[in-house]
Formats: structure tokens, C-alpha cells, sequence
């Protein structure tokens, strides 16, 4: 059961109290940055990035975790607002849900000047988004799609293959970019008959993961195998992120691949957390993606310096992410496909990772 009961009410409205006078300590304002939850470890690095590089530039910090529950996050942004934090980053746990249940707030943070930074994930049907930051989304479907491709030896002819979809959760804007960007690659070879999708499932309506929750992909994935693959091989997977590609290998595993000469598919993922990196070094999953959060906090913590001292924050893409009410200005980075040929090279040598994590 997610957590929102009067224990929290009390801490926020305690540190309401609290911190009010901190919104201007040491000469800068408090910056607030709420973030979805601690379940997926790239958020922990995403928060913890962010506050060491606000903190290095003399700002306070003032960071929340929302346990992927709505009124929890909701709760935390009012709070930021009412001790007078002068510029929110959200990455939004649900960008719909969440405007709806902001509204006020962010009306009201917006009429009293505060700054509002929807960070990987846009928050949408709002006016009141100043900037975006995030990775070039429909080029990491790209890259997972092109990783299938030429793992399977797609582009010299060879097929066909049986492949299944996967989806990211439907509440979440990236998720329609993922996949549209692996389709704009995956689509001719299941048009022309190189790739086969036994089940039929495909659209996000269909193959979507609410919440990106690795049981509910390993569970579906049970299903697919069980319908659709007695004495056929699925030879592909396609999935949006590692949480849902390791649900998605234990059903595989689960059901003899990967033993007893049954090959594992080719499974894609994102966002190069430990344990996935680990399943590509042992030859399970396929590829991930790279997202330095590094970067990505650097970006963000520009957009917040920039805001403050009243100048334009750096911007790099002024048409693709119109969040239903407005184009939101936004600063997109540049996803890197990882793989066991070039794990190391990235992850280890570019200094994300200590080689030790990893093994």
C-alpha cells in the first residue's frame, strides 16, 4: 500500500515550518526537485546528481521522493511552493494525472514567479511548464529497434523472425516516443515479413507497461509464451527499459531459454542500471541504453541558473514536445546504445561506473 496518511501530512506540514526561511539561505534560493520513486536506481542517481551540482553552485536543495504515489508527489510540490523554493524541477510520475491534481499549484507557483522544469518526463496539459529537459526520445526507440536489426542480420536479408513488443507505462509521454522511434525502424521488416509478431499485439494500447513494472512485463510475457509459442521461438523482445527486460528474461529463462540449446531472444533495454549491465556481460540481455544523468543534471542546474539570473536558459528543440497546452522549450541530449562491444568503453572508461560494480 502506497504511503499517504497523517504521518506524512504532519512531516509536510512540519517542514513547512522548517524550511521556510531557507528559500533564500547563503544568498541563493532553494530549488525543489521532486522525483517519481526510489524503485528504479536511476532516479536515485537523476536526484543525487542534480542536488551535488545545484550545491556546488551555492544553492540549497530541497529533494523528494514520491513512492510512485500521486497525492504523495502532489502533497511535496505544494510544500515546495508554500516555503517559497524559487524553481521546481519535476519529473512527473504521471505527466496527466499530475497536471490535473497541480493545477492550482502550479498556477499558483507560476503567479508568484517560480520556475517550473519538467525533467525527463514532460508534464502535460499545462501552461504553466517553462522548459524541458530530457534525452532524445525517439532516438532511443531508434537505437533499441536498430540494435534488433542488427543482431538478427535484418538489413542483409535474413528472416524471418518471431518478435514481441513491449511498451513503456501509458501515463508516461516518453513512452509513446520509445516506441513510435523503434517502429519508425521495426515496421518495414513486419510489413515485408522478415519480423512476425505471432501474437498480433501491437500499439501502446496493447503492449504498454503501466507504472514500467517488471511483474506485470514478466507476467505478459508468461502469457505470450504460453499462447503463442508452443514449438515456435520468440527470437526478439522488444523492451523499453531494463526493469522490464530482466521480468521478461526470468519468463524466458522460466520456460528453457537460455538452456539446453534454446537460444535467449534478443532483448533490448535502457538506462544501463547494474544489474541489466551485469546481464549483457553474461550474455542475457542484449543492449541498453545510456543516459548520463550526469548530464542530464547539468543541463537541468543550467536552465536553473539561467532562470534565476534572468537570462535564457540553453535550448536545442522549440517543436517536438508540445504538451498539449503549449510547446514547451526543451534541451534534448543524446541517448548511446550499449552493448557487450562497448560496455566497458562507456560505462567503465567514461567513469559511470567503477569496474567492480559490474561484476
Amino acid at each position: 500500500m502506497k504511503l499517504f496518511t497523517s504521518t506524512l501530512l504532519a512531516a509536510v506540514a512540519v517542514g513547512a515550518l522548517t524550511f521556510g526561511s531557507a528559500a533564500w539561505a547563503d544568498g541563493k534560493p532553494t530549488v525543489g526537485i521532486a522525483m517519481p520513486t526510489k524503485t528504479s536506481e536511476r532516479w536515485i542517481d537523476d536526484g543525487n546528481n542534480i542536488v551535488k551540482q545545484l550545491q556546488a553552485k551555492g544553492y540549497q536543495t530541497d529533494l523528494q521522493y514520491a513512492d510512485d504515489d500521486i497525492p504523495t508527489q502532489r502533497a511535496q510540490v505544494e510544500n515546495m511552493v508554500t516555503k517559497g523554493d524559487k524553481v521546481l524541477v519535476i519529473a512527473a510520475i504521471d505527466g496527466t494525472t499530475l497536471t490535473e491534481a497541480l493545477h492550482e499549484a502550479l498556477h499558483e507557483a507560476a503567479a508568484k514567479g517560480v520556475k517550473i522544469i519538467s525533467y525527463d518526463r514532460l508534464i502535460r496539459n499545462s501552461p504553466d511548464v517553462d522548459y524541458y529537459a530530457t534525452f532524445d526520445n525517439f532516438k532511443v526507440g531508434v537505437l533499441q529497434a536498430q540494435s534488433i536489426e542488427s543482431a538478427l542480420g535484418l538489413k542483409d536479408g535474413k528472416g524471418p523472425f518471431n518478435i514481441e513488443l513491449f511498451g513503456g507505462s501509458p501515463d508516461d509521454n516518453n513512452a509513446f516516443f520509445f516506441y513510435n522511434g523503434a517502429m519508425s525502424e521495426l515496421q518495414p521488416y513486419i510489413d515485408s515479413g522478415k519480423l512476425v509478431v505471432q501474437s498480433k499485439q501491437m500499439g501502446m494500447d496493447k503492449v504498454g507497461t503501466l507504472r514500467w513494472d517488471g511483474s506485470v512485463a514478466q507476467s505478459r510475457m508468461d502469457n505470450l509464451l504460453s499462447a503463442f509459442y508452443t514449438g515456435k521461438h520468440v527470437d526478439a523482445v522488444l523492451s523499453p527499459y531494463d526493469g522490464l527486460s530482466r521480468g521478461i528474461l526470468s519468463s524466458l529463462k522460466s520456460a528453457g531459454y537460455g538452456s539446453g540449446g534454446v537460444k535467449l531472444p534478443i532483448v533490448t533495454g535502457q538506462d544501463c542500471e547494474v544489474a541489466s549491465v551485469k546481464s549483457i556481460i553474461a550474455s542475457e540481455q542484449y543492449s541498453s541504453i545510456y543516459k548520463d544523468t550526469r548530464d542530464l543534471a547539468k543541463v537541468t542546474v543550467g536552465m536553473v541558473d539561467a532562470v534565476l539570473s534572468g537570462s535564457k536558459p540553453e535550448i536545442n528543440d522549440t517543436k517536438t514536445y508540445d504538451n498539449g497546452k503549449k510547446v514547451v522549450p526543451s534541451y534534448l541530449l543524446t541517448p548511446v546504445l550499449v552493448s557487450a562491444d562497448n560496455w566497458q568503453k562507456i560505462l567503465v572508461d567514461g567513469g559511470y561506473y567503477k569496474l567492480d560494480q559490474l561484476k
